[in-house]
């Protein structure tokens, strides 16, 4: 038994199966299935089961993988204190954040963190799907729910509130929806799935009602729908800080203000995996953000509970 085969052990548990392991350890699939058989041979215990959809632990295989996992946990911790002797910090991460709050907010932290960190490899996905963060090797996600995923850690970027808005020049012309029962009636510019209705939460204190649209234009670019809505195409039922510069600019008119919008969750989240050592970089970025977020946030501002 080796530690190099026991860590490929844990990145075959961790992805699920060989080829995924063998893309994270950038090995051949043939040189990983080498160390897997090789560890069962050395050790006379099948370690793994395949079945249909997965490659799963024996108990023999789970006991492995727990020293593997504190193996590979103190080399990160060595090759960390070692990167650490240089000015800088060094290393890569890899995120996925939603195309709308990347672009619009969350560019501008990613350019600053960049300008103060340059040692730092950011590479960025800009997504909304819901994503197997171990599959897609992704260290940090950013994603908008009101029920953050139970296996992953869930740290709180603020409150996302939609709002009802339309161009001046189409309140001019069409006046907007003065209740929620008048918004389905309009031509409606969301993001959302082709050929499904959307189901609109609005808060008022204690009280929830639903509302089911049926978009008129839809797309998971939030630029183009800002475009659209400028263009007077529509009311827009987007996040709000899509079109604050409108706003306050006076382009943009809003509705149904009274009530606090939510499409597909009230809340932005950053979520990482449990139990995984953080290098330095990794922490410095995820404090970083936080306090980004933090800072953005009116004090009276709050997610409807």
């Amino acid at each position: 038994m080796n530690a190099e085969s026991l860590i490929v052990l844990v990145e075959i548990l961790d992805a699920g199966n060989l080829s995924a392991a063998a893309r994270r350890l950038k090995m051949t699939r043939a040189n990983v299935s080498y160390h897997l058989n090789r560890l069962e041979r050395s050790l006379g215990q099948q370690l793994v089961r395949r079945t249909t959809r997965r490659i799963e632990p024996t108990e023999v295989g789970l006991r492995l993988y727990e020293h593997g996992r504190k193996i590979q946990t103190e080399l990160a911790i060595a090759r960390d204190s070692v990167s650490e002797l240089g000015d800088m910090l060094r290393g890569r991460i890899r995120l996925s954040i939603p195309s709308g709050f990347g672009q619009v907010v969350m560019s501008g932290w990613l350019i600053d963190f960049k300008r103060l960190y340059p040692g730092i490899v950011l590479d960025v996905m800009f997504e909304n799907h819901i994503l197997d963060m171990l599959h897609d090797e992704v260290d940090i996600a950013v994603r908008v729910t009101s029920n953050p995923p139970q296996n992953l850690v869930a740290r709180s970027l603020g409150p996302v509130r939609h709002i009802a808005c339309a161009s001046t020049a189409y309140l001019h012309q069409h006046g907007l929806p003065e209740t929620l029962e008048d918004l389905p009636k309009a031509p409606i510019i969301t993001s959302g799935v082709a050929g499904r209705q959307l189901r609109l939460s609005a808060y008022q204190e204690q009280y929830r009602q639903e509302v089911l649209l049926e978009p008129t234009l839809m797309s998971e670019n939030f630029l183009f729908l800002h475009q659209a809505i400028l263009a007077g195409l529509g009311v827009g039922v987007v996040p709000d800080y899509l079109v604050q510069d409108e706003i306050r600019r006076g382009d943009i008119a809003t509705t149904l203000d009274a009530w606090y919008l939510s499409i597909f969750g009230t809340e932005m989240f950053m979520l990482y995996m449990p139990n995984r050592y953080h290098t330095r970089s990794t922490s410095t970025f995820i404090e970083y953000i936080l306090a980004r977020a933090q800072a953005r946030i009116p004090p009276e501002v709050a997610a409807p509970a």
